[in-house]
């Protein structure tokens, strides 16, 4: 069974709104729940799309791929598997740090999400400036 486009954009906003309303919540003191409850629909959302890739990428073990068409592919996938990494590794980190379960500096926390930053700046440029050599 395979999502529509409009189907994958509604659940994209329906995550991001429960997110948002939890973080509201919590801001304003309304609720007093831990950290890692409030980015509860981040880790879900992003649970969901690891699996998605995790399945297209392990679809080409099947006897019927064809290497050719696919080695670009599989650079993305696995570009697009380390971004969520990425992204997790410094929700974790985030919520550790507003949670005090140890004491780092705010840069550290953010370590994770400039190496993000910066290997999507490394993929905009490659996408941009790329040329063939056929």
């Amino acid at each position: 069974m395979k999502m529509s486009l409009a189907q994958r954009v509604l659940l994209s906003w329906i995550f991001a709104l429960i997110f948002l309303i939890m973080l509201v919540l919590k801001l304003d003191s309304k609720i007093h729940w831990n950290w890692f409850l409030v980015f509860l629909p981040v880790w879900t959302f992003d649970t969901i799309l690891i699996l998605m890739l995790i399945v297209k990428m392990a679809g080409r073990c099947k006897p019927d791929f064809d290497p050719r068409d696919g080695e670009h592919s599989l650079k993305r996938r696995l570009w697009y598997l380390t971004a969520l990494l990425l992204k997790l590794a410094f929700c974790l980190t985030l919520c550790s740090h507003l949670e005090r379960l140890f004491e780092i500096w705010v840069s550290v926390v953010c370590v994770p999400l400039w190496v993000l930053l910066g290997g999507a700046l490394v993929e905009l440029g490659h996408s941009v400036f790329h040329y063939r050599r056929d």
